[in-house]
Parts: C-alpha cells; sequence; structure tokens
C-alpha cells in the first residue's frame, strides 16, 4: 500500500536527505535549510520555506509529502490539560497521540504502530488488533504537530513517551531511528533523557537496547508479578515469562547504570491488594528502578474496574515499606477516552 505514494521527507536522515537535494539538480548546502526548516521552523507545508527558492519549493512540492498524518478528531478534557488526537495515515489507517500539561511539563505520548499484535486484554489498541508498523517519520509528525500547537503559545515539548498504540520494540529501527532525528543537535535537539520508550517486555529488544546503551529512559509494562496473573493479562508472558524479562532488566540496569521504570495498571480486585505489591516487591527488591502505579482506564471490551484511591494509595504505602519507590500516576481525559487506542477501536472496530 505505502509505496504508492510519493517519498516522505521526514522518513529521510539527513544524509538521505542530502542525496534528495543533489539529486534535484541543487547544492548539497540546500539540504541544512529544509533540515532546519522542518525541525527548527517547525514549518508544516513547503510553501513556507522562506529559506529556499520559490523554484526550489516547488521542485521538492512536486516531488515529497512532508505530511503523511491527517488529524480526523480532536478530543479536549473538561480541565484543558489533555488534547487527544486521532490521525489517518496515507493509507486512512489511525494512529493516536496525546497532549498532556503539566504545571511545568508538556508531555506528548505517542505511537509507534496502527493498532497494536500484543493482546493485552485491558487495552483498547491490543483490543483493535494490529494494522501496521509506523515509519520513523509518522513516529517524527506526531510530535512536530504538537511542538507547532505549543509554540504558537509559548511553550516547548518537555518529554515524550512511546506509550500510545503499538509495541515500540516490534518496530526497533523505526522508533528508535524518530528518537534519534529528534535528538540531532541540528535539528530539534530533543534530549535522550527526555524520551521514555515502553514495553510490553519484549526480551530480544530489550537485550538490544541494553547493548546500545542509550540515555533514552526504558519503561516496563509489568502488571503482575506471578506468570499465571501476567499471562492472562498479557500474552507476551507467554513467549517472555517473568524470570526472562527480570533478567534483561537487571541486565539493562548493570550495563547502563540507568534506572528501569515498571509500569502497573491497578485493576480492582486483580492486582491491586497489598500481596500483590509484597510480590512485586520481592521480584524487583535491590534493582535500580521505580514503580508507577496508575488505576486502569476502562476499556469497552474489557470488563475490570480500576481500582480505588484508597486502594492505589495502600498499594505504594506496601511497595515503600520495603523500600521500592513508587509514584501514583494521575489518570488524565478519562472522559475524553485518553487511553491510547479508544478512539482508533470506535471508527475501526476489534478484528
Amino acid at each position: 500500500m505505502r509505496n504508492q505514494f510519493r517519498p516522505y521527507l521526514l522518513d529521510l536522515p539527513f544524509e538521505e536527505l542530502k542525496q534528495a537535494v543533489i539529486d534535484l539538480g541543487e547544492p548539497a548546502y540546500r539540504a541544512t535549510q529544509v533540515w532546519q526548516g522542518i525541525y527548527q521552523q517547525l514549518w508544516p507545508a513547503l510553501d513556507q520555506f522562506t529559506n529556499l527558492s520559490k523554484t526550489l519549493r516547488e521542485k521538492f512540492a512536486a516531488q515529497y509529502d512532508l505530511a503523511a498524518l491527517k488529524p480526523v478528531r480532536t478530543l479536549e478534557s473538561q480541565d484543558f490539560l489533555t488534547q487527544k488526537l486521532l490521525f489517518h495515515l496515507r493509507d486512512n489507517l489511525p494512529i493516536e497521540a496525546v497532549l498532556m500539561r503539566y504545571q511545568n511539563r508538556q508531555t506528548l505520548c505517542i505511537s509507534s504502530q496502527s493498532g497494536c499484535p500484543m493482546g493485552c486484554v485491558f487495552c483498547a489498541t491490543g483490543q483493535m488488533g494490529f494494522r501496521r508498523n509506523l515509519t520513523s517519520g509518522e513516529i517524527i509528525e506526531q510530535v512536530l504537530y504538537f511542538a507547532r500547537i505549543l509554540k504558537t503559545e509559548g511553550l516547548p515539548v518537555t518529554n515524550i513517551v512511546l506509550m500510545g498504540m503499538g509495541e515500540p520494540f516490534l518496530n526497533y529501527d523505526a522508533a528508535l531511528g524518530a528518537i534519534d532525528r529528534l535528538n540531532d543537535p541540528s535539528g530539534y535537539n530533543f534530549g535522550a533523557r527526555r524520551f521514555t520508550i515502553s514495553t510490553v517486555g519484549v526480551v530480544p529488544g530489550i537485550r538490544r537496547f541494553t547493548r546500545e546503551n542509550r540515555q533514552v529512559n526504558l519503561a516496563i509494562s509489568l502488571h503482575a508479578a506471578n506468570d499465571e496473573l501476567r499471562t492472562s493479562l498479557l500474552p507476551i508472558n507467554k513467549k517472555y515469562p517473568i524470570a526472562e524479562l527480570m533478567d534483561a532488566c537487571r541486565e539493562y540496569v548493570a550495563i547502563t547504570n540507568r534506572r528501569i521504570t515498571f509500569e502497573w495498571a491497578l485493576i480492582q480486585d486483580v492486582n491491586d491488594s497489598a500481596a500483590h505489591a509484597q510480590e512485586l516487591a520481592h521480584l524487583v527488591k535491590g534493582m535500580l528502578c521505580h514503580v508507577n502505579v496508575i488505576p486502569l482506564n476502562p476499556t469497552h471490551h474489557y470488563a475490570g474496574a480500576p481500582t480505588t484511591h484508597q486502594r492505589a494509595e495502600a498499594f505504594q504505602t506496601e511497595l515503600e515499606r520495603y523500600g521500592i519507590p513508587c509514584t501514583i500516576r494521575l489518570r488524565r481525559g478519562i472522559e475524553i477516552q485518553a487511553g491510547c487506542g479508544q478512539l482508533a477501536s470506535e471508527e475501526n472496530p476489534v478484528i
């Protein structure tokens, strides 16, 4: 499907962009001007590239696309702090991205796939199935879209999390390629330590990430500390059970000396008791880590309910009693279905 479309400028690393400029019969230095227009000026359309001649702008516009995402639906929370976008790609497949505003932070939650093949039972994206991997440019464009909005308010993007639709480590090259391009000091220059990449436990991806010894933060969607419960929630646990996953996590911490984050969706009477907290504490004991707990975002195709605030606090207290740092994350945008995949699954029913 995708090869029917024109080349997409955001898919090009700088050296490939330079070659594209040369192929158009232009001097190589023009690539720097295009790069700066995309990543520094944040211009959304080629006719806005005033650092290029009109003739060159027309050459590029005739042969390349600068945009591949079409905003289809925007939802904003009642407190105006969360904004969720449903986009269609050039082949009309859906993806979602979310802007979350905090007191001193503007965090983007972006997608790496349309749909997801992992099948996590409580996740709306997992319930809708897998459509395809995103290209690096399609991942980047989600960031640039919100960066333009924030720029009009005089605000920067402060954090980017790959926690939207999809499993980033099943689209490793595109996901990390997008991060590398956004991190490029000559372009968008977004600090590596302000990215977080989240995986449900694709062990080969974690080990590759460890070998590359990046400064990007790593989060693991854990949600259970024993194989029986975790497999019932996250089918990937059949392939990479907890012992194998934790071995990869400990290796990551040992080699990189970086703290790892464990994500835990608290589901009422499923994984939110003091006993569950104790089990988790024993599992991660001695590891440089942090636990983020958040009451479940409800979805149409999962009967589980979010835990209460009181039980969330009790879970946190129990972990801290064992010396495990724990934060209760704020649920954002519940009334606008800000949990990943919820908007897309409305128009693309579960398959």
